[in-house]
């Protein structure tokens, strides 16, 4: 494990190199946010004091978007996809063919140190925002559903590593991986409760979406903060999202061993 923990930190002294790109990265992302905030807000001004959208009050609906923007931060994929594909295309795998590093662990690693460089960087701007908007910030109904929150967080991160590996595997067999990973990412963004909370939607289109791995990518943990999942509708997600986090590794494997049969490099 000590040339992981070596990776994680030459991770964090190449990500801090360009700090300024993080930090001018959160402030931007703040933009879109302020502006779906002000739309809530306009939407619940038309209604009467205590009005609710589905089972949301408006305390809670800007408190969503506030927890999937923290979600995001921590658990999103920054062009480590684009990175992967590169590295095959241009043979720079054939290092880890040579040397005792398992590339998949190695990609991790440097995924690890990208989050929490991001997080270091990003900590001040978004505590900022969110004490701002610290009178709709609802918080955890007690200490357990935090804690549950943080292990749903973590397969997260697993979750959206392992499929954007899992695609970037790709490579292998096509040119241009990015025509995949855009349309993995439009049905990401929406079925996973970036642009609005799930429950929102017709009973059986949300009950559909559970059968897929996107809701386990955001909303599910922003959920169980929040309080919508618990009892056996909370143990049966947690065990899903588990289940799925276990798919796209071994599927990311399979696509790996595949792919190593068809790759050749040329030149020294």
């Amino acid at each position: 494990m000590k040339k992981y923990w070596h990776v994680i930190n030459i991770g964090i002294q190449n990500n801090l190199t360009y700090r300024f790109n993080f930090l001018a990265r959160t402030l931007f992302g703040l933009i879109p946010l302020t502006a779906v905030l002000l739309l809530w807000r306009t939407i619940y001004s038309s209604k009467a004091a205590d009005a609710t959208v589905s089972t949301y009050t408006l305390a809670q609906m800007i408190s969503y978007y506030l927890l999937a923007t923290i979600v995001d931060a921590l658990t999103a994929v920054n062009e480590d996809d684009w990175q992967i594909a590169t590295d095959i295309k241009d043979g720079n795998i054939s290092q880890f063919l040579l040397k005792p590093v398992d590339y998949l662990w190695f990609r991790l690693c440097l995924f690890v140190s990208g989050r929490l460089t991001y997080m270091a960087i990003a900590f001040i701007p978004l505590t900022l925002f969110i004490l701002y908007l610290r009178q709709y910030f609802v918080l955890p109904a007690n200490w357990p559903t935090f804690g549950l929150f943080v292990v749903s967080l973590a397969l997260t991160a697993l979750l959206q590593f392992f499929m954007s590996y899992m695609m970037a595997m790709l490579a292998f067999w096509v040119l241009e991986v990015s025509t995949f990973i855009f349309i993995l990412y439009a049905f990401e963004y929406i079925a996973s409760g970036h642009l609005f909370p799930l429950d929102i939607l017709p009973p059986a289109l949300e009950r559909a979406l559970y059968f897929t791995p996107f809701p386990y990518q955001l909303y599910f943990p922003v959920g169980i903060y929040m309080g919508k999942m618990t009892g056996g509708e909370l143990a049966r997600g947690l065990a899903m999202q588990a289940l799925w986090v276990l798919f796209a590794y071994f599927a990311a494997r399979f696509a790996w061993q595949r792919g190593i049969k068809r790759y050749a490099a040329v030149g020294g």
